[in-house]
């Protein structure tokens, strides 16, 4: 048989958890044909000789639905290794949408997930009105990675009701087209049905997003309508605003997860912040409550700590006040020889009071930089590798004598790209190690393609196997792949990706186990109309394979795009 593609020479890793071994992978026609000794001749050889091959890495909670239309790379997951992504997390999508409506999908995306406005209508032709059809077009778009998409709460309410949904409970009506919507959807290939009661969930108008709104009995009828199809995964974010409030939140959702049976998942947090918060053991415990009453639970969780960042090119704490305002109107240029300046940093230290002080509020990282407290310096890091290891600025104020903002001009001064990132929740490498230990824990809350200059978490995955693999030890490189792989494949439902086996999707990542880690973050003017964003690479990959294609040589692209939009199971049936 002659092969499009040879990895040669490498261990390969294959996802099940399962030990290394040595062998040679051969693919055709998008997937894998065979293993071991390979002696066919191929069009393409990779020399994989001290390398790991893996399955393509699964990412199950982003927000690429916008960034897709514009960025054929799938950037910055690609980077570190990602092949498949599912999009539309939280209620947060831009289908269904009328047309007159579009602008204002746009301006809630950017007021919850800081996507900005101005790159969303720039970067997208808004060809679509429903879901199937938004579908339509994501399949037609040229893509290196592969896509799956929620039918989003938000989106859909406000489809149906218009401005009701944002302040209306659904009629019998109202409920009836909305069902019949979510069986469409799951039919056309949705992945499941997303929605939120996150306080941290806004309209550019500082009210609820529509999906919080929404009765209980709403989520019923909808999750219902999946289960009337017999596919879909329920996704929601979860209301952490304090410890009541989340335990009211968590037995409503276990109740609805019984009674409709099918699959929910939530994101997993260890938080200080909130109104007397529940320690991060309560929902671990939870889940396995729900599972001893029949339900279908997973909690997703991070790698790391989930952080705002700060830098001189995207926002500091400080930008609320007065005179920082004003400086930071300037060019950087500019605002450069003004911190240098000892009679402003002055006035810009003396500014600082007039910030709000810190209170029991829930921030998550959109608050967090657009309307800070006044910062504890004692958890506000200036970062210096990727290694979690980085000083305070509280620390360096010591060391130093000086204000805590003077460290922070004086390191700006010094390096430009210098950034300080302040931890929202999972400060404690414990508590995520904990989380990550469970067995109904998904390594899979990146936030991709949101946040895009306020947090960074589309490094997940090379975090896991640089820190957790090879720094700390706490797992093994099969367990790690294994959890990054197969285990959201089988969470999702992606029955032919996820494994490194004959007949499975050709989704592969060959990297340096010694060497994969992230790179350290930018920031670049590289969204449509210049808008800005974070970027983080990653090191140590030496290629990425998407449906048998070769996409990324060590971080660069080939120009391949052979992604695919994948479709839900009611589709594929």
């Amino acid at each position: 048989m002659g092969l499009d593609l040879l990895i040669r020479n490498g261990t390969i890793v294959d996802g099940s958890g399962t030990p290394r071994y040595r062998g040679d992978v051969g693919v055709a026609d998008g997937r894998i044909v065979e293993l071991g000794r390979i002696r066919s001749a191929a069009e393409h050889t990779i020399d994989a000789e001290g390398l790991i091959v893996a399955p393509g890495f699964i990412d199950g909670h982003t927000h690429m639905d916008a960034q897709v239309a514009w960025d054929r790379l799938g950037s910055c997951s690609c980077w570190h290794g990602v092949t498949t992504v599912i999009m539309g997390n939280c209620g947060f999508a831009l289908a269904p949408c009328r047309p007159e409506e579009r602008e204002w999908y746009a301006r809630c995306l950017t007021a919850v997930e800081d996507i900005p406005t101005a790159a969303m209508l720039a970067g997208i032709d808004w060809t679509w009105e429903s879901f199937p059809e938004y579908l339509a077009t994501v399949d037609r778009l040229p893509k290196a990675i592969n896509y799956g998409a929620y039918l989003g709460h938000s989106a859909l309410r406000m489809y149906v009701m218009g401005k009701r949904a944002l302040h209306e409970t659904a009629t019998d009506a109202d409920l009836a087209r909305m069902a019949a919507a979510v069986k469409e959807a799951m039919r056309a290939g949705a992945m499941g049905f997303s929605s939120s009661r996150a306080t941290t969930h806004v309209t550019p108008d500082d009210t609820p997003v529509a999906s919080r709104i929404a009765e209980w009995s709403e989520l019923d009828r909808l999750v219902g309508a999946m289960a009337e199809v017999g596919a879909g995964i329920f996704q929601i974010g979860p209301d952490v605003s304090g410890g009541e409030a989340q335990r009211a939140f968590l037995a409503r959702l276990k109740r609805l997860a019984v009674e409709t049976g099918r699959p929910v998942m939530f994101g997993i947090i260890s938080s200080r912040q909130g109104d007397r918060p529940n320690p991060w053991t309560y929902q671990l415990e939870y889940l396995d409550e729900c599972a001893a009453a029949g339900a279908t639970m997973w909690g997703q969780s991070t790698t790391r700590s989930i952080n705002a960042i700060f830098s001189l090119k995207s926002y500091l704490p400080f930008d609320v006040l007065p005179a920082w305002r004003e400086l930071r109107g300037l060019p950087l240029h500019d605002q450069k020889r003004r911190l240098a300046d000892p009679a402003t940093r002055r006035t810009l230290v003396a500014d600082e009071k007039r910030m709000k002080p810190r209170d029991n509020v829930f921030q998550g990282g959109g608050a967090a930089t657009t309307d800070p407290r006044k910062p504890d310096y004692a958890n506000l890091y200036a970062m210096k590798d990727v290694n979690w290891d980085d000083p305070t600025v509280a620390e360096l104020s010591a060391r130093r004598g000086v204000h805590p903002i003077e460290v922070m001009i004086d390191l700006m001064l010094e390096n430009e790209n210098q950034v300080f990132v302040q931890p929202l929740v999972n400060e404690h490498p414990d508590h995520v190690l904990g989380m990550l230990k469970h067995p109904r824990i998904l390594a899979t809350f990146s936030d991709s393609g949101a946040h895009v200059c306020q947090e960074m978490g589309s490094s997940l995955q090379t975090h896991m196997l640089s820190y957790w693999v090879r720094a700390k030890q706490a797992f093994t490189l099969e367990e790690a792949v294994r959890m990054l792989t197969f285990d959201n494949a089988a969470a999702w439902d992606i029955g032919d990706r996820g494994l490194v086996r004959t007949g499975y999707r050709a989704d592969l990542v060959v990297f340096d186990e010694s060497r994969i880690r992230p790179a350290m973050p930018t920031v670049e003017s590289d969204l449509p109309g210049g808008a800005r964003r974070l970027v983080q690479k990653a090191e140590g990959i030496a290629a990425t394979v998407v449906n048998g294609q070769v996409t990324l040589e060590q971080g660069q692209p080939t120009g391949n795009l052979p992604g695919a939009l994948l479709r839900g199971p009611a589709a594929r049936a």
